[in-house]
C-alpha cells in the first residue's frame, strides 16, 4: 500500500506540530501533502492528498467537512466542542465520503471508553458514577469530548438522558446525591494534556478507571493511523472504535 497523503488543517497548533512530526517519522506509510492553517486556502490544497486531518476549531469544522466532501476527500476530526446542529451536518456529509470523527485517537483512551461500558454493565445500578477530567490552562472548551464521551457510555448503559442526567460540578445546598446522576467535573491548570478518571462509588468499595496521556504524539499517531485506516473504508461516520475494531 502506497503511504497515504495526509493535509493537516491547523498545521501550527500544538497539535498540528505533533502530527506533522508524526507523519514525517513514518515515510513508508505516511506522505505529508501539505499542512494549513488559518487565512490558507483548503480547496487548493486538497487535490493533492488523501485524507485531511483537521485539528482547528469547531466553528470551523462543517465548512472542512463540506470541501472535502465536494472534493471526494476522506476527513479525519479531532476538533471536539461541536454543537448539535454540527454534528448532524457531519453526519449528513459522511454519506458521501468517509469521516472519522473521534473525541480522542489515543488507544489508550479508546480501551477505556470499552472498559467503561463492561464495566458499568458488570457493576449495575448500586454505584455512583462520577467523571473527573483535567486539561492543561489554554484549554477553551469544558467538558472535553473525551469527558462526554465517557459520560455519554455511562448514561447509555444506565439509560439515561445525557442532557437531564449529567450534572456539571455542585455549588450550594444541592441536596442528596442522586442515583440518576452522573457527576461530571473539568479542572484546568498547566499543561496537563489530558487525565480522565471515571469513579464507581459504592458503600465500603470504589472503582476508578484511569487514563492519564503525557505526550500529544499519542493522539497524532491515532489520527494519523485513523486516516489510513479509512482508504479502505466507504463513505460513512466512523470514530475510533470503528479503526480499532473495538465494536
Amino acid at each position: 500500500m502506497k503511504p497515504t497523503r495526509v493535509l493537516i488543517n491547523g498545521a501550527r497548533g500544538r497539535m498540528g506540530q505533533a502530527l506533522i512530526a508524526c507523519a514525517k517519522a513514518d515515510p513508508a506509510a505516511f506522505e505529508l501533502s501539505d499542512g494549513l492553517d488559518v487565512g490558507d486556502d483548503l480547496a487548493a490544497a486538497l487535490p493533492s492528498c488523501d485524507a485531511v486531518i483537521d485539528f482547528t476549531h469547531a466553528d470551523s469544522t462543517v465548512t472542512v467537512a463540506e470541501a472535502c466532501a465536494a472534493a471526494g476527500k476522506i476527513l479525519v476530526i479531532g476538533t471536539t466542542g461541536h454543537n448539535d446542529a454540527d454534528r448532524a451536518r457531519i453526519s449528513e456529509l459522511s454519506k458521501k465520503i468517509p469521516v472519522v470523527f473521534a473525541p480522542n485517537f489515543s488507544v489508550g483512551v479508546n480501551t477505556l471508553f470499552w472498559l467503561v461500558r463492561k464495566a458499568t454493565e458488570i457493576l449495575g445500578p448500586d454505584f455512583d458514577l462520577e467523571v473527573v477530567e483535567m486539561h492543561h490552562r489554554l484549554k477553551k472548551d469544558s467538558p472535553s469530548g473525551t469527558a462526554r464521551r465517557l459520560a455519554e457510555i455511562l448514561a447509555e448503559v444506565r439509560e439515561l438522558d445525557y442532557d437531564k442526567n449529567v450534572m456539571h460540578g455542585r455549588e450550594g445546598m444541592v441536596g442528596e446525591r442522586q442515583k440518576t446522576e452522573i457527576g461530571m467535573h473539568a479542572v484546568r491548570g498547566g499543561d496537563v494534556v489530558g487525565d480522565h478518571t471515571v469513579i464507581y462509588a459504592n458503600v465500603g468499595e470504589r472503582v476508578e478507571l484511569t487514563h492519564k496521556a503525557s505526550s500529544r504524539d499519542t493522539f497524532a499517531k491515532g489520527a494519523l493511523r485513523a486516516a489510513r485506516w479509512a482508504q479502505g473504508q466507504k463513505p460513512g461516520l466512523y470514530d475510533m472504535q470503528d479503526v480499532l475494531g473495538l465494536k
